[in-house]
């Protein structure tokens, strides 16, 4: 059940790049909320391909069609399901990758796992076309968090290193040929304290789980993260206040999380995307037909830094391991 997740509001994703469509299902919304259709579209639209020049030109609507769980546009209880049909697909220019994998990609792991049966057109159930239902979730629970005054919002902070003029860094890649990774910030806001559990099932496990969900995710960090490693408890820690009858705390380097429970303080974490694998620079890989090493030149079209379409995903991804939590 790889592409499930959820307790109690479970979402399975399913489809491939270059299938017929992608979709996903949901169990659990509660019955009788209006979803604004038009605020979903343009959640979606932040995420689509050929919308500037710093991502693929291979467009797609990703208009969602639902299929059951609506009632118009209000939840009826039943699951909800929908499809997004895939419409500018060039299977073709993946020919070579079916015999010479990508380096960085998932390719080669996904032919050992499936013993040659995977689909490699536009990376198969591994692309990030499949943000696409993700984000269709997402936005819907957004939606619904946003109806109890609990926000999710996420931001570029960086690309390549670059925090001042991040689409300088994906300019100078592509005229290259070449790619380029960065960070994302993400910022909930409203929710309250008590959320999450200690151990295993903890609000940070929860993100993070979700988080990587999404394909070129490398690394999460929440708070001050990995730099609270060279602080000193002086320094690090949080000292609470009473603030009208609501604790809080002076700072927020725990991110809003203690204990894998929520605070009540704005929950910030830093998600790390790599380089998109599916670069024009010829690399040395290997031939599975000739067991031998291999060049190889990969086409087809491909963005040069997915970072600015994954924004939408980690909030999408976010706000479904908040409302999971909160059920």
């Amino acid at each position: 059940m790889s592409s499930t997740y959820g307790n109690k509001v479970k979402i399975s994703i399913f489809g491939q790049s270059h299938s017929e469509a992608i979709g996903v299902t949901i169990d659990g919304l509660p019955a009788g909320f209006a979803i604004d259709m038009a605020e979903l579209q343009r959640f979606m639209n932040r995420r689509a391909p050929g919308q500037s020049r710093y991502t693929t030109p291979r467009k797609e609507a990703d208009r969602p069609e639902f299929l059951s769980g609506l009632v118009g546009n209000v939840t009826c209880g039943a699951p909800l399901a929908a499809i997004i049909r895939n419409t500018n697909t060039r299977s073709g220019d993946y020919d070579n990758i079916r015999d010479i994998p990508r380096p960085g990609h998932a390719d080669f792991t996904a032919h050992v796992k499936y013993n040659g049966y995977e689909d490699v057109s536009g990376g198969g159930h591994f692309s990030g076309r499949l943000t696409a239902p993700l984000c269709v979730a997402g936005g819907i629970i957004k939606q619904i968090l946003a109806a109890d005054g609990i926000t999710v919002e996420a931001s570029v902070a960086e690309i390549g290193g670059n925090a001042e003029e991040p689409f300088a860094a994906v300019e100078s890649a592509a005229a290259r040929g070449d790619s380029v990774g960065g960070i994302i910030s993400c910022t909930i806001t409203g929710l309250p304290p008590g959320i999450g559990d200690p151990m295993f099932d903890g609000l940070e496990n929860r993100i993070a789980q979700a988080v990587f969900g999404i394909p070129a995710v490398k690394g999460i960090e929440f708070g001050r993260g990995f730099e609270a490693a060279g602080l000193c408890g002086s320094e690090n820690n949080d000292e609470f206040y009473y603030d009208g009858g609501q604790v809080k705390t002076r700072t927020n380097n725990h991110g809003g999380i203690l204990g894998g429970i929520s605070s009540g303080m704005p929950v910030t974490f830093r998600v790390a995307v790599k380089p998109t694998p599916s670069i024009s620079i010829e690399q040395r890989s290997i031939s599975y037909a000739k067991g031998e090493d291999a060049v190889l030149k990969v086409k087809g079209r491909h963005d040069p830094c997915i970072v600015p379409r994954a924004v939408p995903c980690v909030e999408a991804a976010a706000a479904i391991a908040v409302y999971d939590l909160m059920k």
